[in-house]
């Protein structure tokens, strides 16, 4: 499952490399420009790959979510998420496969492996989140919280998301992962490559964004502190 927001440039060797290890793809179109929608168009005519179209951007966190529903829809237990713009190592996709059969009850997290093309200040800045989800867990098991390459268990999700409303755009990928692991999900973190193409298309916001992920990291960390004995709890009968 592929949310897609004016990616028309990478999206297609995304596809390919995906494909090639015989995955089925639901591309999410988030209410892209017409260019974008033009090339998910002619995506959509291959074999194996299928299109869900929004009719306004939600959000990449909305597209998440409209996919998630879709695939569920459509009988899957799982659904595997990778972004649409190149960063991803989609030769990883096996592995994540494995693992999700492995450990079907768990979210596959993406642990990224970045090389020297990632910017340092982006780097750096995924700390701030990194310490706040560990505090919100009281735990180290969600080791990178914003990675977009994960499986997650259809079932446990949409519980989640049918009980609660979780942020749409860039505040989604950490807020799922910490409330999963509040409903008592294991999450199994991955190794996996991540480069940041010279050509890469960013749709992070800096105003915006950090404002939502700035709310997210406070709703969380009060919602912690209501769940601090269970959570208490559960470190301790897992040591």
């Amino acid at each position: 499952m592929i949310p897609v927001f004016d990616h028309e440039h990478a999206i297609g060797d995304v596809v390919a490399r995906v494909r090639r290890h015989g995955v089925d793809c639901l591309l999410v179109d988030d209410g892209s420009s017409p260019a974008c929608a033009s090339v998910l168009d002619q995506l959509a005519t291959q074999p194996g790959v299928s299109l869900l179209r929004l009719p306004v951007n939600q959000g990449k966190g909305g597209a998440v979510i409209a996919g998630l529903r879709e695939a569920a829809r459509r009988g899957h237990s799982h659904a595997l998420q990778i972004d649409a713009d190149g960063q991803h190592d989609a030769d990883d996709v096996p592995r994540f496969l494995e693992q999700a059969r492995a450990h079907p009850e768990a979210v596959i997290n993406g642990r990224p492996i970045f090389d020297a093309s990632v910017p340092k200040a982006r780097l750096y800045g995924r700390y701030a989140t990194h310490v706040w989800v560990w505090i919100n867990t009281l735990s180290f098991e969600i080791i990178d919280s914003m990675c977009g390459f994960r499986v997650y268990p259809l079932a446990p999700t949409l519980a989640l998301l049918d009980r609660v409303r979780i942020g749409r755009r860039m505040d989604f990928d950490t807020e799922i992962l910490v409330r999963l692991y509040w409903d008592g999900l294991r999450v199994r973190n991955l190794d996996t490559r991540v480069r940041y193409p010279a050509d890469g298309v960013s749709h992070f916001q800096v105003w915006r964004d950090n404002v939502l992920i700035t709310a997210m990291h406070t709703r969380l960390f009060f919602g912690m502190l209501g769940r601090l004995p269970r959570l208490l709890a559960r470190k301790v009968a897992r040591r």
